[in-house]
């Protein structure tokens, strides 16, 4: 399973997703597509568009996991460092490993990483 994990705005754009994946690797090989679930509504066109299906995580799941990435605001908020780094590693199992750190989209309105399950 490769996962790639998203972490957007409000008003994050079709285009915004698709070049925040891009910039984390492209989505060759990837398997899922994972969110946070309150922003699930907003990744389902990517994921329509990819043929791939769409892991929603509670906000919970993401609390002590460790990413690459160190964001102040998100630690605050999620117990996490970057929701895309944690949402891609979640979704991918335990032992799942990024391929990189996150990567934002030109706009600044999406994130993107890349995990692999262990295995």
């Amino acid at each position: 399973m490769i996962v790639a994990g998203f972490g957007f705005r409000g008003g994050a754009t079709l285009s915004a997703l698709q070049d925040a994946l891009a910039q984390a690797g492209g989505p060759a090989g990837v398997t899922h597509l994972a969110t946070l679930k309150t922003k699930a509504a907003g990744l389902e066109p990517l994921a329509r568009l990819l043929d791939l299906p769409l892991v929603a995580l509670d906000p919970a799941a993401l609390r002590g996991i460790p990413t690459p990435t160190q964001s102040a605001r998100v630690q605050g908020q999620f117990g996490t460092g970057s929701v895309a780094e944690a949402v891609a590693l979640a979704a991918a199992g335990q032992g799942a490993r990024l391929w990189g750190p996150r990567a934002v989209s030109a706009d600044r309105m999406a994130t993107a990483a890349i995990a692999e399950a262990a295995g």
